[in-house]
């Protein structure tokens, strides 16, 4: 089966908006004594929720996600390869440059507290700086269960999505019918349940299951929305598929009945509109916008925040930005030159961060997990500990209390390193097999 640019441009489609819908929703202040603050744009200006239905793509990932890994794994078994081989290359294409991320945050947040930076600063930034984490714990964990749920994929077909559809909005309902902390420990499931039905939607879209018959991403499209909107309109779940400070219960935290709605809703509107964008993606132009996007995938999915930061030393310190009311009609057409001046300044952060890329994709073939290992536990082990630290930076930030957090970053680095040690285990000497070269790092692992 050839590459199919339709998933390509679903990938570059979703960082895009999830940078946009970042930059968007983060309206910045100049207090009177001079510091910055930044205004919950969703719980400030309340009809504002209504625009994360478009920004929400998340679905996206998973379902193209789950499409190229299936046809991975496929190749990687046929070939010989291990489960414990291949889940480390897919995990080591993402830990390498989160890694190179993260520490050099942890290494500003440290050189700035020891020059006496505020701590309630440092907490703020470095949670702006992880607020893109809580997919990487979950898709490393979803990576991981790949080659069983692939499994299940090929006995039982769409009936596996349908029934971890059941189960995940059972799950998502606890929060409303059930005690509120019973729901708070069993409710983290659904993570893997409701970003794993659009995974393994993916599956069923490559192997044909879906467009074979028609209906079915009419019905998915059709059924998600009204379902959503029997869960939102009346209640009990909120509008907004972003996590807002306040309402009791959310969608996102974790995934609800209402998410998971919304993710079939999704993934059926993008296999409607799969024929007309794959003949766009035949032009030479839109397809190379695609790649360039797709190229630079894991850049901009982790560094679309420092321009935040950079334009916020430059015009917000300095007392130069414009402060119409929050939330104003002035505020509004001031975040046309806010989202022009922050691609600015990501296109120069991308530019100026493709020697450290190409050193990384580099280090990733030197270093790949042999794809024949058979006894993998340090790679367990280590994708165990990093799914941990992960988890606590997407939670917590790189300076909760306004400090590093000492043991998650070397749980990061630990985990990381112990996914490498399974490098040569297997009889192939340098790996074998073949991994990216190029910058299409979360393309990818995707």
């Amino acid at each position: 089966m050839g590459r199919d640019r339709y998933v390509d441009f679903l990938r570059a489609w979703a960082i895009v908006l999830v940078v946009l819908g970042h930059w968007l929703i983060t309206g910045l202040e100049r207090h009177p004594d001079g510091g910055i603050g930044a205004p919950e744009l969703l719980a400030t200006v309340p009809w504002t929720r209504w625009l994360t239905l478009g920004f929400q793509v998340m679905p996206l990932f998973f379902l193209a996600g789950g499409y190229a890994a299936g046809g991975s794994w496929v190749r990687a078994r046929d070939a010989g390869g291990t489960v414990g081989g291949w889940v480390g290359q897919r995990a080591l294409r993402l830990l390498l440059p989160t890694v190179a991320y993260s520490g050099l945050v942890l290494l500003a947040v440290g050189v700035c507290g020891a020059l006496g930076v505020d701590r309630d600063t440092l907490a703020l930034v470095g949670w702006a700086m992880a607020m893109q984490f809580w997919f990487l714990p979950v898709y490393l964990a979803i990576t991981a269960l790949t080659p069983v749920l692939y499994g299940l994929h090929l006995r039982w077909g769409l009936y596996v999505p349908l029934g971890m559809g059941l189960v995940g909005g059972g799950v998502g309902m606890l929060g409303v019918i059930g005690d509120s902390s019973m729901a708070g420990a069993v409710g983290s499931v659904n993570y893997l349940l409701v970003w794993g039905v659009a995974y393994q939607l993916g599956f069923c879209w490559r192997d044909g299951l879906l467009s074979r018959r028609r209906v079915l991403p009419g019905g998915m499209a059709v059924g998600g929305v009204v379902a959503f909107a029997g869960l939102v309109v009346p209640g009990p779940f909120p509008v907004s598929l972003i996590l807002v400070t306040g309402p009791e219960l959310s969608n996102t935290d974790p995934p609800s009945a209402a998410m998971l709605a919304w993710a079939v809703a999704q993934v059926g509107a993008a296999l409607l509109l799969a024929p007309g964008v794959r003949r766009l993606l035949a032009g030479v132009r839109v397809w190379a916008a695609v790649r360039v996007v797709g190229s630079g995938s894991m850049a901009l999915y982790l560094w679309h925040m420092l321009p935040v930061l950079v334009v916020a030393a430059a015009f917000y310190l300095t007392g130069l930005a414009p402060q119409p009311g929050y939330g104003s009609v002035g505020w509004w057409v001031l975040r046309v030159p806010w989202l022009v001046v922050l691609g600015l300044v990501l296109a120069g952060v991308v530019w100026a961060l493709r020697p450290l890329e190409r050193g990384l994709a580099s280090l990733s073939v030197r270093l790949r997990p042999d794809p024949e290992v058979r006894w993998a536990w340090r790679m367990w082990a280590g994708l165990g500990l990093s799914v941990w630290a992960l988890t606590y930076f997407a939670g917590h930030g790189f300076a909760h209390g306004g400090t590093v957090p000492v043991w998650p970053s070397a749980g990061l680095g630990v985990g990381t390193v112990l996914v490498v040690l399974n490098r040569g285990a297997g009889g192939r000497g340098e790996g074998g097999g073949s991994a990216p070269t190029d910058r299409r790092t979360l393309e990818e692992a995707a």
